[in-house]
């Protein structure tokens, strides 16, 4: 009787020690992560006298989250302890999407599609990769490639129909398996997939606008 008294306190004892544990972890702030929009595009690129609205794109489970997703295995998703995006990735990305055609300087006015703007032309993304890929294991060191793939269509609105569709991904080796430089290879990768996106959809719709004088 004395016995399972005993190994009923000890058990107890555990039990709150993990939960303190648990409560204590819960406790740690979390690290945030924003990642930068593009700048820097092809002087070519032709000016488009068009409202265009990014809608928030379409994502997985997996991506559609604050957290930044890891895969160890190709069927596995992990997320970094204690550290977040700023915002769920999908709004991270139409902020940035946004933000990277004004900086083209190529279009008469750019919003979301909340704003209640009327556009002439709807861009819909698709975000298909948004995560690093464990690519080489060795001990505590490991190769992490994060990969961004993004489908894009254009939708004309007077004629309500898509125009042109095309996918764009790049791939960029991270520095290291330590968070910054995990989010630094992110910032590089979804860079490089917006400045093509971007660059692509501007000259389609010029293209289009020029082919179609009598839609607008």
């Amino acid at each position: 009787m004395i016995r399972h008294l005993i190994m009923t306190a000890v058990l107890a004892s555990l039990g709150a020690c993990t939960g303190l544990e648990t409560l204590r972890q819960a406790s740690e702030p979390n690290d945030l992560y924003l990642l930068t929009p593009k700048s820097t595009f092809s002087s070519s690129l032709p000016r488009i006298q068009k409202q265009i609205v990014v809608q928030e794109p379409t994502a997985t489970a997996a991506v559609n989250t604050d957290q930044i997703a890891v895969q160890p295995t190709p069927l596995q998703v992990q997320y970094l302890p204690r550290a977040r995006w700023v915002d769920r990735a999908p709004l991270i990305v139409q902020a940035l999407l946004v933000e990277s055609y004004e900086n083209s300087g190529r279009v008469s006015a750019v919003g979301r599609s909340t704003v209640g703007l009327r556009p002439d032309y709807v861009i819909v993304p698709d975000l298909r990769e948004f995560q690093g890929i464990v690519v080489n294991q060795d001990g505590e060191s490991s190769t992490v490639r994060v990969e961004v793939r993004m489908n894009i269509k254009i939708v004309d609105e007077f004629d309500d129909k898509i125009i042109a569709s095309n996918s764009f991904q790049e791939n960029v080796i991270a520095k290291s398996n330590q968070t910054e430089d995990l989010v630094t290879a992110f910032d590089v990768a979804l860079g490089k997939t917006m400045r093509d996106a971007v660059e692509w959809s501007i000259r389609r719709i010029s293209t289009h606008t020029a082919n179609n004088p009598r839609s607008f």
